[in-house]
């Protein structure tokens, strides 16, 4: 039996969620590491810090995301369980809709009366949904796909300014986590450009100036302790 391939907005979706989750680990570890750097010089100590906010934050972006998901996945659920009512209660309504969804896109209306017929007599559920709500009924958004992908995604994020402010020598350990930050930040921005066919130097931009203001306001906050 071959392998149902996942749908484009199941596979959208769980892009969605990594780079999400990327961008958080990046930005709350890189939060802490700076706010635990500024109040102290102990290397153990902020690295168990920056450690344990990156665990937490990994798992608490996953089990948003599943819960988030989950919650959509109920609605269309809904959603076709509605339509089923509609084509128990009023089916040849519901082929009049069809039929002017096609009629909308230019069909002729006899034509257009003649696919509504075919496609409801076919499979009248899927073909309903799919004309009102523009879902694939065989597609349900997958919350496993995304929580996994945020989770994986959360932690990679945030390990790149963790090993900086880790293995840096002393003298340079901020310097390198600024420079580690900007880096993970700017992938981020260039990955969700890329998914939402956004302007790729302007999501770079608006990232690297999140990531810095971030480090910015977290350092003076551990400068106050």
């Amino acid at each position: 039996m071959a392998k149902k391939k996942q749908s484009l907005d199941n596979k959208l979706n769980t892009l969605r969620a990594g780079v999400l989750g990327a961008n958080d680990g990046i930005l709350t570890v890189v939060g802490v590491l700076f706010s635990v750097a500024a109040a102290t010089t102990n290397p153990f100590t902020i690295f168990i810090a920056g450690l344990s906010d990156l665990l937490a934050c990994a798992f608490s972006m996953s089990a948003g995301e599943y819960a988030s998901v989950s919650s959509q996945r109920d609605t269309e659920k809904a959603v076709v369980g509605e339509e089923q009512l509609r084509l128990n209660t009023g089916f040849n309504e519901e082929k009049g809709v069809v039929a002017d969804f096609y009629m909308d896109r230019g069909v002729t209306t006899d034509t257009a009366n003649e696919i509504a017929d075919e496609l409801m007599n076919k499979n009248a559920l899927h073909t309903a949904v799919n004309v009102r709500y523009d879902m694939d009924l065989d597609s349900y958004l997958n919350p496993w796909s995304a929580a996994l992908s945020s989770l994986i995604s959360a932690s990679l994020g945030g390990i790149l300014p963790l090993v900086a402010m880790t293995f840096a020598p002393t003298p340079f350990k901020m310097l390198a986590t600024i420079i580690a930050t900007i880096i993970s930040v700017g992938i981020t921005g260039l990955m969700s450009a890329e998914l939402g066919n956004g302007f790729v130097k302007k999501a770079i931009i608006r990232n690297v100036l999140v990531g810095i203001l971030t480090m910015f306001i977290h350092y003076y906050i551990g400068r106050l302790f």
